[in-house]
């Protein structure tokens, strides 16, 4: 495993101390929970801003689509 030295403010380091409350072994397992959890997140809202730019492009280019679409917002109300 490779060795980082990283920089943290004081508030984060006194959450970093509290790991064993939250059941975690030591402050290295917290962190790299941490960090797989935040690039679990990351990773879906790309796909999620990927999926909502594929569908625009759908609604774009398909009448059909618009058409249904507006007929609900219409329908709705």
């Amino acid at each position: 495993m490779i060795t980082a030295e990283i920089s943290l403010e004081d508030s984060q380091i006194q959450w970093l101390e509290q790991c064993q409350s939250f059941g975690f072994k030591d402050k290295n397992e917290f962190v790299r929970t941490a960090i797989n959890n935040l690039y679990d997140q990351l990773k879906q809202q790309q796909s999620l801003r990927e999926s909502a730019q594929l569908y625009a492009e759908i609604y774009e280019s398909n009448e059909e689509t618009r058409d249904l679409t507006e007929a609900a917002i219409v329908g709705s109300k």
